[in-house]
């Protein structure tokens, strides 16, 4: 089946992101609703959405709209139909009708749905339409979110449904995951469930609900907005809507009837109009005390509020086995969570899949877990899991494996796609090597260095691990949701509040040194960026000989943000890449202005598109939709330059003080119009000493050297001063960074 051209019914949050996905896949789609002004604003909303959900906005119109009375036509030429209407199946069955009596022959015709069975969906259709028709459950944001669930059952043309998933992983980089025809399909089944536990386990332990979260999050491998925090973020109203779904599919002894029961306070927070963040709050709220807010938390016993606590557990570090074996309330809350979302989800084998990895891969994909419940299992360890079980009767998976004890169960990752996928090599290694930031995974003909703290920020072991692992081609890859979100500040900032800046000193230069080694290693370095790339992971990146990056990155220099500059290279890189353009080599302050509006407003791409025209990536550099592939992409490069030279070193010509006039013109307009205040304003400078070239003249040629100097001498002025130290611990405590 060869899909060239789609129509989507339903311009809603849903209808709207498949077809700006396809719009970002080159493939012609139509938008059609019930107007064809109801489409338009679709359409429009597409284009202004944050996070944006076009990786090339000048691309919008690629995204034809019209209405389901006058356009239905183009049903016609449709290879495939998507129906994302509202969930009413009075509505779907007429839309059906319409469209099977419109499509091309062997047209497939799919349902976005959520929750309604495919029996449902499809029995008014003919046993011939049967067959091409399934559901595609697409995840929200759409372009963001990784899974997509292809619903089957008995009455499908599986190579059909075989084509379709091939072409929705090539052509739309999805996680797609054949799965069967129950209710809640695969990962709404188990991360509703999940959800449920943590929290009625919370209610029964009398956890307050900053406990529960501080576990229920990167603990155990899971966002850190927790279960609470979740759930105000989807709607308490909605959760709701989707357990009574679940009550009434599922059988009354089903394991998820008792987690999905009513609480009394949840009801009274819906009836009260404390519904989550859309509504005056939930389980969290924020409260106006004068001029100060103050986040504030219910009291699960009492449904009182009060100002919500930090909750140090030691750790955020994912380790199951230290965690669950903790003799306090967070170890026994932890095992409780975490062994009943492994018995559950072992139950539902082969029902749901015949895979359980598919299980592990759907939470990761659509959930954003570090690790599914069977990788848990794993990591926990068979015998210790089953020492410590206190039953699981009628589970014919664990029966099984209580009696062989097989702790090498888990057998390969990822079966759900042929792609030669990280999570699969890593299985595969010789040997691992690596520190507390970073593992080195090594091979016979390359090496893998993965980051793995938080949000991977990088410190001096990140630094060893990829100085170690160049003595091979080297591939700088991972699999969490970020590639790196820049150094540790929290690292750097408790050597400031020693007043240790030698040690802060002696790091920079060591990052410096490292990334100077990658550039210039005797074997190639290729990075692998998706999700945030920024700072510090910029420079990593940057400095990389070749990228090979996922459409969904954010990339960029944000220092400037938190009163700092680029000191890994950022600033020498990105005057390199613009020092080699037309208007640079005719105009000597050319490159320095161009990249000082750049660092200087912190300004990032949201895609590759996005980043070519800043410089941040260059046009050779590979762009790919799936990110399964950045492994696979990253090796056909390493075979391509099997007779890797490495770069000659970047020597630089820059005007020095003569362009500083019309830098701080610029500076002058916006300090007098209050756009920066200041300390902003010595940020700002101290950018431009450096992107001048310092003490210099054009005809002076400075070395890579020279300028890691100059970053790192303004770097060190900046981080003594209290203003930068005060704007770094606000972005740590908040997430947000504090205005000029």
């Amino acid at each position: 089946m060869d899909i060239k051209k789609v129509v989507v019914i339903g311009s809603g949050t849903m209808g709207s992101g498949i077809a700006a996905h396809l719009c970002n896949a080159n493939v012609p789609v139509t938008l059609l609703d019930l107007t064809t002004e109801i489409s338009e604003k679709a359409r429009d909303r597409i284009f202004k959405s944050k996070p944006p959900l076009l990786l090339d906005k000048s691309q919008i119109e690629n995204i034809k709209v019209g209405n389901i009375n006058d356009n239905f036509d183009v049903v016609k030429e449709a290879d495939w139909v998507v129906e994302a209407v509202v969930e009413r199946i009075d509505i779907k069955h007429n839309i059906y009708e319409k469209i099977f009596k419109n499509r091309k022959e062997g047209a497939i015709v799919s349902s976005n749905t959520s929750s309604i069975p495919i029996k449902v969906l499809s029995e008014k259709l003919t046993t011939e339409e049967k067959k091409d028709f399934c559901i595609t459950h697409f995840f929200n944001p759409v372009r963001y979110m990784g899974l997509l669930e292809i619903v089957k059952n008995e009455n499908n043309d599986l190579a059909k449904i075989n084509s379709l998933k091939k072409f929705c992983e090539v052509e739309l980089g999805k996680g797609a995951i054949v799965c069967n025809d129950t209710p809640g399909f695969l990962g709404n089944r188990i991360g509703v469930f999940a959800m449920q536990v943590a929290l009625t386990e919370a209610f029964k332990m009398k956890l307050s609900i900053e406990e529960a979260d501080a576990i229920f999050g990167r603990p155990m491998g899971i966002p850190k907005t927790g279960v609470f925090g979740l759930y105000d973020l989807i709607g308490i109203d909605l959760m709701a809507d989707v357990l009574k779904s679940f009550i009434k599919e599922l059988s009354a002894n089903d394991p998820f009837q008792e987690v999905a029961k009513e609480i009394p306070l949840v009801k009274k927070l819906i009836e009260t109009g404390y519904t989550g963040r859309k509504g005056k709050g939930g389980f969290y709220r924020m409260n106006k005390t004068g001029a100060t807010k103050v986040m504030e938390a219910i009291n699960l016993e009492t449904g009182e509020y009060s100002a919500s606590q930090k909750i140090n557990i030691g750790s955020d570090k994912v380790d199951l086995k230290s965690l669950i074996s903790r003799d306090d309330k967070f170890g026994k809350y932890a095992w409780s969570v975490i062994s009943k979302i492994i018995k559950y989800s072992s139950s539902l084998v082969p029902g749901i899949t015949k895979d359980f990895n598919d299980i592990d891969e759907a939470m990761r994909l659509g959930f954003n877990w570090t690790k599914g419940p069977f990788e848990m299992l794993e990591e926990i360890g068979v015998e210790d899991f089953f020492n410590k079980i206190d039953e699981f009767g009628g589970n014919e998976f664990l029966e099984s494996l209580s009696k062989t004890k097989n702790q090498d169960f888990y057998g390969s990752r990822q079966k759900y796609t042929e792609i030669e996928t990280l999570g699969k090599v890593k299985k595969k290694a010789v040997s691992i090597d690596g520190n507390n930031s970073a593992q080195i995974y090594h091979f016979n003909d390359y090496n893998i260095v993965e980051f793995t703290t938080k949000a991977n920020a990088l410190d001096y072991d990140s630094m060893d691990a990829l100085k170690k692992a160049t003595d091979k081609p080297l591939i700088i890859i991972n699999e969490s949701m970020q590639f790196s979100a820049g150094v540790n500040l929290t690292y750097t900032m408790d050597f400031a509040d020693k007043g240790d800046f030698k040690s802060i000193e002696k790091f920079i230069k060591y990052f410096q040194e490292t990334c100077k080694h990658l550039k210039y290693s005797e074997h190639p370095v290729i990075s692998a960026p998706s999700g945030l790339t920024l700072g510090g992971g910029f420079e990593v990146m940057v400095q990389s000989n070749f990228v090979a990056s996922h459409t969904n990155i954010v990339v960029g220099l944000v220092e400037t943000i938190v009163g700092l500059i680029p000191a890994g290279g950022g600033c020498k890189e990105m005057l390199s890449r613009w020092l080699d353009t037309d208007e640079a080599k005719k105009n000597p302050n050319y490159a320095p202005l161009k990249v000082f509006d750049i660092i200087g407003y912190g300004k990032t791409a949201t895609s590759p598109v996005e980043a070519e025209p800043m410089k941040y990536l260059k046009p050779e550099d590979k762009k790919i939709m799936n990110r399964n592939s950045l492994l696979e992409v990253s090796k056909e490069i390493l075979n391509e330059n099997k007779d890797f030279k490495a770069p000659l070193e970047t020597k630089f010509n820059l005007p020095g003080k003569v362009v500083l006039p019309e830098m701080n013109k610029i500076l002058e307009k916006l300090y007098n119009d209050k756009v920066i205040l200041n300390h902003g304003l010595k940020v700002a400078q101290e950018l431009a000493h450096v992107l001048s070239g310092g003490d210099t003249t054009i005809d002076k040629t400075l070395t890579e050297d020279d300028l890691f100097k100059l970053e790192l001498d303004a770097f060190m002025r900046l981080i003594e001063t209290k203003q930068t130290q005060d704007r770094i611990k606000h972005t740590l405590a908040t997430g947000k960074p504090l205005v000029n």
